[in-house]
């Protein structure tokens, strides 16, 4: 059985708010694990493996997704609701416009509906007239790109379930940090209000 991870936790002393591990890809099989880093300083104490699924958290500014037990298509179909699978499993499109975030700007913070890992701040969202949630930014690590089979586009997904969360779009002249667009699916996120 294979499983792929994509974050685990930055260390105290990162201050950029672009993650050294939006490129770390650890595989595990049986009993061998494999870091391909982005930033060759990573070190052992800047990262940490869970292999038991706990709650994920969004701690100071930091993202820890711990590797989660693969779940079958069975289990998935038992957490989510019928819309919620065929977007987060079957990589689905809403249509456009019809999203409960697409024009929602409260403060908090966006976590995976699969999984309640913490996606983005609700600080990077930007309103850009295309029918789905636009962010500019993903938090440090949460967030794995992968190119669409076609190669177009660029798909993200859930760094901890691989949930799909829609596509980005890079120079298309938002005003924006990144000049990035995570176009996201609003069934594939859970909002949590900043008081609570």
């Amino acid at each position: 059985m294979m499983t792929s991870l994509n974050i685990v936790r930055t260390t105290p002393l990162c201050v950029s708010t672009k993650s050294i591990f939006s490129n770390l890809l650890l595989s595990h099989s049986t009993s061998h694990f494999t870091v391909f880093p982005s930033n060759p300083i990573i070190t052992p104490s800047s990262i940490s493996i869970r292999h038991q699924q706990r709650k994920r958290g969004f701690r100071g500014g930091v993202v820890v997704a711990m590797a989660a037990p693969q779940k079958s298509e069975d289990e998935w179909r038992a957490v989510l609701s019928p819309e919620q699978f065929r977007i987060l499993r079957q990589k689905g499109t809403e249509y456009p416009g019809t999203g409960e975030y697409d024009k929602f700007f409260a403060e908090g913070v966006y976590r995976c509906a699969g999984c309640e890992t913490p996606l983005y701040r609700s600080t990077t969202k930007f309103n850009s007239g295309c029918g789905w949630p636009a962010f500019y930014e993903g938090l440090p690590g949460a967030i794995y790109r992968n190119p669409d089979p076609d190669g177009r586009r660029i798909e993200i997904t859930c760094a901890a379930c691989g949930g799909h969360l829609g596509h980005v779009f890079k120079g298309e002249g938002f005003p924006t940090p990144t000049d990035e667009r995570h176009c996201v699916n609003s069934i594939s996120l859970k909002f949590v209000p900043a008081n609570t």
